[in-house]
């Protein structure tokens, strides 16, 4: 098979037929419409073989029902493997909120967007504008390009608390397994024993190969790595990104190319790099379709390969700008150029320094080999894989630390795109060593069940992992004293506990005059470089103006009682410059260290 056609469906498109026989939409795979309808196709017999036995009218409804049986339980597995997928995701989340392991950074900063949404406004955080020191009222629009987030906003209207995101993520996240999983049946579509052995098939007629993959495909993708980091981690927005990514993967598999363009324009809503994505898929879209000899197809992928980075130029370029952003606040990739023409022109002019970046320090190489190592380099064998790269280019080259760990929210955004990769890879090693994927379907079934089992035992059923410690509630108690629509600092560790009724922003080294400060002063705490700088903070406000009302455990909550300067103080205002943050030297050594 040729290697860029991989696991195109076999299927053509809904009303055509194939080989004589016409396939039911949404249908068991393999399964003619003829017994879909009640009745039962038999292919011809070859000259030497005996005649088949004529098919009765009852074994023609036993076969009828017998597909619509399968199909029922194909659906119950299918509503299990999802509902499996949105209780660990939701329990993760709500595991890290119990434990206060979600902060201002980035749970408090979505959760004040969406609430903007909620109240149609543009989506501010304050939490996000003062620390880095953006003008009063800047949109985060200005920041990253995720208007997909506007779609939470009813939820809080409905439920004004940023739980409710830590819920609408497991949701999004557990909508992706109905599709991995006809993303499966797409790829092993052609992969039934061509043979009428009963026992190569299921009782409905589907190859027990497909509905092992489909299967074992929607388990993997449900206790996936990438998700249960991200759900650990709490909201993000490759909430979008992952279901998005994975509908236009899907539509273009099963050549509904009108739909994979729409899924593709909403992925551009998600961040504004995804059109990076597209751009790639396009490109494969294109050549796939032409091998295939859908005009549609290809003209579709064309449009998809130009439009997808044109949007991500134009969103880059101007829009963010216009919204405020300032330009190249996130430029990370000061060891290439100081800008894009400069990086441009460098690695044009030595094109070796790509892998000498991308190679330093070594961090990176450990987070490229645990990323593909995991799926034991099948993405590889796939086209698809094209749609990574931008992404992991992105880590490689960056300079910025917080990029070459594997347990952030990044590698979720990978996921879609290296299992549908991997699972097209197994398609065709199945049609050319059926015996081999078998084998290899049992065992990796029986570890995949295996580990979900361990991973309930591991993050569910110790009880520290729900309880947070001392210091951290501690502050969850101190912030109940706090009066509703207060101006406060707050330590980032607490700061989701009170954006739903006060005005807060996350402490740091630079004073505010907020009318509460919340912070510990023992055990340092982001954005603090050290403890010591944590004290000296509040030793300051205690000289000026502020009292101390509560202390336990390490964390002090303060009370500005008397208006006199603060030393250091400062307050964003129209002319402000935004600054990046300051990456601790510790930050990057690690592949699992945050």
């Amino acid at each position: 098979m040729d290697a860029i056609s991989t696991c195109t469906s076999p299927r053509p498109p809904e009303g055509e037929k194939a080989g004589g026989v016409r396939y039911a939409e949404g249908g068991a795979v393999g399964v003619p419409e003829q017994a879909r309808a009640g009745g039962a196709a038999t292919a011809p017999a070859p000259a030497t073989s005996p005649a088949p036995e004529p098919v009765t009218a009852r074994g023609g409804a036993a076969g009828a029902v017998g597909v619509v049986r399968a199909a029922i339980l194909s659906r119950k597995r299918g509503v299990l493997l999802t509902l499996l997928c949105f209780l660990v995701c939701c329990a993760l989340g709500f595991q890290s909120w119990t434990a206060m392991r979600l902060t201002g950074f980035d749970l408090g900063i979505f959760d004040q967007a969406v609430r903007a949404y909620a109240h149609f406004e543009l989506p501010r955080s304050p939490i996000k504008n003062v620390h880095h020191e953006f003008p009063p009222g800047f949109s985060l629009l200005g920041d990253h390009f995720t208007p997909a987030l506007a779609l939470l906003a009813p939820l809080y209207w409905l439920w004004d608390d940023p739980r409710v995101l830590v819920l609408a993520q497991a949701a999004l996240f557990a909508a992706g397994v109905p599709v991995v999983r006809r993303i499966a049946r797409h790829c092993f579509a052609a992969a039934g024993p061509q043979t009428s052995a009963p026992q190569a098939s299921a009782p409905g007629g589907e190859p027990l190969v497909v509905r092992r993959a489909a299967d074992l495909a929607g388990l993997v993708y449900a206790l996936g790595w990438p998700l249960l980091n991200s759900s650990y981690n709490g909201f993000h927005e490759v909430a979008f990104a992952v279901p998005f990514t994975l509908l236009m993967l899907e539509r273009g598999l099963a050549h509904r190319y009108g739909a994979a363009a729409c899924w593709a324009a909403l992925l551009c809503t998600a961040k504004e790099d995804m059109g990076l994505v597209v751009g790639a898929f396009g490109l494969v879209l294109a050549v796939r379709a032409h091998r295939a000899g859908h005009g549609r197809g290809r003209a579709t992928g064309i449009a998809l390969a130009l439009g997808g980075p044109l949007v991500c130029a134009l969103v880059i370029g101007w829009f963010l700008p216009a919204m405020g952003g300032p330009e190249g606040y996130y430029w990370s990739y000061g060891s290439l150029g100081a800008d894009p023409g400069a990086a441009l022109t460098h690695v044009l002019g030595s094109p070796w320094v790509l892998l000498q970046v991308a190679v330093t320090p070594l961090v990176k190489v450990g987070m490229l080999a645990w990323i593909l190592g995991t799926l034991a380099l099948l993405p590889l064998g796939s086209p698809t894989f094209l749609l990574a790269v931008p992404l992991l280019a992105e880590r490689v080259l960056s300079d910025n630390p917080n990029h070459w760990p594997v347990i952030n929210h990044y590698d979720a955004f990978l996921w879609p795109i290296l299992l549908t990769a991997a699972l097209e890879t197994l398609g065709r090693l199945h049609g050319e060593h059926p015996r081999l994927f078998r084998r290899w379907a049992v065992t990796g079934a029986a570890l995949a069940s295996a580990a979900a089992v361990a991973l309930g035992l591991v993050l569910f059923v110790q009880p520290g992992a729900w309880r947070a410690p001392d210091d951290r509630r501690s502050l969850a108690d101190a912030a109940e004293l706090i009066p509703d629509g207060a101006t406060v600092e707050a330590d980032n560790v607490v700061a989701p506990r009170l954006t739903a009724r006060t005005r807060v922003v996350i402490a740091d080294a630079t004073p505010r005059g907020a009318d509460w400060v919340l912070l510990r002063v023992e055990g340092r705490t982001f954005p603090f470089t050290s403890l010591e700088e944590q004290q000296r903070r509040v030793a300051v406000l205690l000289d000026h103006g502020y009292t101390q009302v509560w202390q336990r455990d390490g964390s002090v909550l303060l009370q500005r009682t008397r208006r006199v300067p603060i030393p250091g103080m400062r307050v964003p205002g129209p002319d402000s410059t935004p600054v990046r943050e300051a990456v601790p030297a510790d930050v990057g050594a690690s592949l699992f260290l945050r």
